[in-house]
């Protein structure tokens, strides 16, 4: 997907003073953020809880995801902003490298932008009952009926002006090229008739590696591409959506910039 000398770059394994200095700044981190979330996330729970409104809770993290971002050393670029399709709901859909992605994402992307996440993570202390309060919508991938259920629910919040961000690999890849898109996503913008918006992540395994709990300073870049509309599509037009929107993702990651 991308050039073959910077994949051999971003692999390399940390050795020496850089190793020592990037698990320093992991642990810093991981302990700041920790601190954080225990101090700050019951009362936003709560108050998001007792009022309904969940805007506090995306205050909250959003200022978390600044702090762990400039404390590990991740910098970013953002190309394609005027792609954003302001003031319109949408799906969108990213490759996915490493766990940087989602909060980068989220915080990028769009001020209030709900996300599929997976079912056991609601077993997490503050963080868990938090994602259900801020109207993000868990999901079990080895649940197909629970599956659909979840497609279903997301599908009428975005009828109800909520933006979705997806990974439609499902997992991370540990490689340079894209999984297969699973199609829960596509079936998600399709019923409601909203546009998808491609993303490419350049740089997320440089930070973060599939199985690796350190965390190195990188440069990630986020590249938005044009919205994808469905307005006017079916579910049978669903398997030419993909196509479309894993052609334009790949596109993305080759510009050369």
């Amino acid at each position: 997907m991308y050039d073959r000398g910077r994949m051999i770059r971003e692999s390399e394994p940390l050795r020496g003073v850089a190793w020592l200095h990037a698990v320093a700044r992991t642990i810093l981190t991981y302990l700041v953020v920790g601190l954080y979330v225990v101090v700050l996330g019951p009362p936003a729970l709560l108050i998001a809880y007792a009022s309904r409104r969940p805007a506090i809770l995306y205050v909250t993290a959003r200022g978390g995801v600044r702090i762990a971002l400039a404390l590990a050393g991740i910098r970013y670029r953002v190309r394609g902003r005027e792609h954003l399709p302001r003031g319109r709901t949408a799906v969108y859909c990213a490759n996915h490298q490493s766990n940087v992605d989602a909060p980068l994402l989220f915080l990028v992307l769009h001020p209030r932008l709900r996300l599929l996440f997976k079912r056991e993570f609601e077993k997490v202390p503050i963080l868990g009952p938090a994602c259900r309060v801020a109207g993000f919508v868990p999901v079990e991938r080895d649940n197909p009926a629970q599956s659909q259920a979840a497609v279903d629910e997301a599908a009428a919040e975005l009828a109800r002006g909520r933006s979705f961000l997806v990974f439609p690999e499902g997992t991370r890849s540990r490689t340079e090229e894209l999984l297969p898109f699973k199609k829960g996503s596509f079936i998600m913008a399709i019923k409601a008739q909203v546009p998808v918006v491609p993303v490419a992540i350049r740089g997320g395994r440089s930070a973060m590696a599939k199985g690796s709990a350190i965390i190195r300073p990188a440069r990630v870049e986020v590249r938005i591409g044009q919205p994808i509309e469905t307005a006017g599509l079916g579910l049978g037009d669903r398997n030419r959506l993909v196509d479309q929107v894993r052609r334009a993702i790949l596109s993305l990651g080759e510009t050369t910039t």
